[in-house]
């Protein structure tokens, strides 16, 4: 898999360009989004194994972004949006704790 041509491929599934791209971090680094692009044009083993792309690097736009997926070493993009506040209010009586029977339902 070559992380480039992911990238790319992912922002295209979701409508969304380069352009489209606020900024790109790996923890508290930024990384120039023309700089990320040419050390992304790499071929990788996305496959099971070790992951080989940074797990702590995103994508950031307006309202949404990308992070790296991963389940025993295979490993891909994730793309991520902001929670929508639902318009129905949550009944008073909610509780948001599971109730059960017994302690042995654990």
């Amino acid at each position: 898999m070559n992380l480039r041509t992911e990238t790319l491929e992912i922002l295209n599934e979701h409508n969304k360009t380069v352009e489209d791209i606020k900024f790109i971090c790996s923890g508290n680094r930024n990384i120039p989004v023309d700089s990320f692009f040419m050390l992304a044009d790499r071929t990788y083993d996305s496959g099971y194994g070790g992951a080989e792309v940074d797990m702590d690097l995103q994508i950031v736009g307006d309202d949404w972004w990308l992070e790296r997926g991963e389940y025993d070493g295979s490993e891909w993009w994730e793309f991520k949006t902001m929670p929508k506040k639902p318009d129905t209010p949550l009944d008073y009586t909610y509780n948001p704790f599971y109730e059960y029977e017994n302690d042995e339902d654990f």
